[in-house]
């Protein structure tokens, strides 16, 4: 068994192997909480909830930390006399929980907020300033890009050809891209929006937080440092320039998600482009939306259309009808998982190849329903099993939280609709009005729904097609 991950900074697939062999590190770039969550931070929660889960899979233990930004200018921005920034950045971290729960992703192992590790970020950014690649200016303090000649080295540039950091006010920078560790507070911003240090009162930059957080969470070396794709330059560039700097050996991996795309066009809130999350969970059973988003590559843009949740309720559709007729031709219980078909487990190996894995979950379905038109109960019961095996792994089972309300009230409203007119349709053929009896065989069909008549009475299930 090997897995395959591609690694952003080396721009090429590597093996991957942990630090310690039994337990997985990961930090994640959590949402900065200034507004609510729109799909594409759904989608990058989804795409590191499904490699955790792998991870934990191959590996067992995965220790799992994703932050919280609660200090920000544009959390500052957006607050208000009758909502405080940190009001408003609380309602909107529960927002984010809210809906990462609705798709079933996993709590992380921990979920620190920026302001909870101030202490260490002050200890990192003297750190820095004693090895001569951050300097103090006028209550502010940046990061010096031309004392650490590996400045650039994730993304692969130049500093001359760099565009300025436009993170802080640049009155006192000895270079355009040198970027903020510290931010004097400014007149007219909260008072509680600052904190003492050996610069004077204020707050973090952006970059050093994250800095601070691995380390006092993971150490000084951590297996895996993930984010969208949309953080590589400059928040990731900059969160391994001073880390290195202060010493750390940091990420031994670096992991992007794709951006989700409308349009061909970059989903953001800056662009007004975005959809927001509970807009769409409130128009689609949350394991449509679950599915839409780990159907893409994880590192491949995901454009969403109205027909990408048809879609995805199809194919749920088709794998709920397989495991509805397993459950009544056999005493098996098709939720309890057996073994994951190899082909599947390979996929996942390489680089979490999840719509190969999709692919052995369609053709494990499309065999278990040959199976069960053969009378071939055992083979049917051993691809139910695989089936529920790597549900689980995607986190497709309704039973997991956040997952079960909606799709079980959908099954139940769609299950009583369906036998009121099996119950119609027997009793136009007891009366002999075979007229009545073929329109409702009709119009269930048209509905893409399949009766089978046995000495047991009749049952229903979704078309595989």
């Amino acid at each position: 068994m090997t897995v395959r991950l591609y690694d952003t900074q080396a721009r090429a697939l590597r093996d991957f192997a942990p630090l310690d062999a039994g337990h997985v590190t990961m930090y994640v770039c959590g949402p900065t909480v200034q507004s609510g969550p729109h799909i594409g931070h759904v989608r990058a929660a989804v795409s590191f909830d499904l490699l955790r889960r792998w991870l934990a899979h191959r590996f067992g233990r995965v220790t799992f930390v994703r932050n919280v930004t609660d200090i920000d200018d544009k959390v500052l921005a957006n607050a208000t006399a009758d909502e405080p920034w940190w009001a408003l950045a609380y309602r909107m971290e529960r927002e984010f929980t809210r809906a990462y729960d609705a798709v079933g992703v996993l709590p992380p192992t921990y979920e620190p907020r920026a302001t909870a590790s101030i202490p260490q970020m002050i200890e990192l950014i003297a750190e820095l300033i004693e090895r001569r690649h951050a300097y103090a200016a006028a209550g502010d303090v940046y990061f010096d890009v031309r004392s650490w000649p590996r400045y650039g080295e994730l993304t692969r540039q130049a500093v001359d050809a760099m565009e300025p950091a436009a993170d802080a006010d640049p009155r006192g920078k000895r270079s355009p891209q040198d970027f903020a560790l510290w931010k004097a507070a400014k007149p007219g911003e909260p008072a509680d929006a600052a904190w003492e240090s050996p610069w004077g009162r204020g707050r973090p930059g952006w970059h050093i937080e994250c800095s601070a957080m691995s380390r006092r969470y993971l150490g000084a070396e951590f297996d895996i440092h993930g984010g969208g794709l949309d953080l590589r330059f400059p928040h990731h560039e900059n969160e391994l320039a001073q880390s290195t700097a202060a010493g750390d050996a940091f990420a031994r991996y670096w992991v992007h998600n794709g951006l989700v795309t409308v349009g061909d066009q970059k989903m953001s809130k800056s662009l007004g482009n975005f959809l927001l999350a509970e807009d769409v969970l409130a128009a689609h059973d949350p394991l449509v939306v679950r599915y839409v988003l780990v159907s893409a590559h994880y590192r491949s843009s995901l454009d969403i259309s109205a027909s990408s949740f048809d879609e995805a309720e199809a194919a749920l559709d088709r794998i709920r009808s397989f495991q509805q007729r397993v459950a009544r031709a056999t005493d098996a219980d098709p939720a309890v998982a057996g073994a994951l078909p190899e082909a599947f487990a390979a996929a996942l190996d390489d680089d979490l190849g999840v719509p190969q894995a999709l692919a052995v979950l369609h053709d494990t379905v499309r065999g278990g329903n040959t199976a069960l038109d053969a009378g071939d109960t055992a083979a049917a019961v051993t691809a139910a099993q695989g089936v529920a095996a790597m549900l689980a792994v995607l986190g497709l089972t309704p039973a997991q939280a956040g997952l079960a309300g909606s799709a079980d009230a959908h099954a139940t409203a769609l299950d009583a609709l369906v036998r009121t007119m099996i119950t119609q349709r027997a009793d136009a053929r007891a009366t002999k009005d075979w007229a009545a009896a073929d329109r409702i065989r009709d119009a269930v069909a048209a509905a893409g729904i399949a009766l089978e008549d046995g000495p047991d009475g009749t049952h229903w299930s979704l078309n595989d097609g």
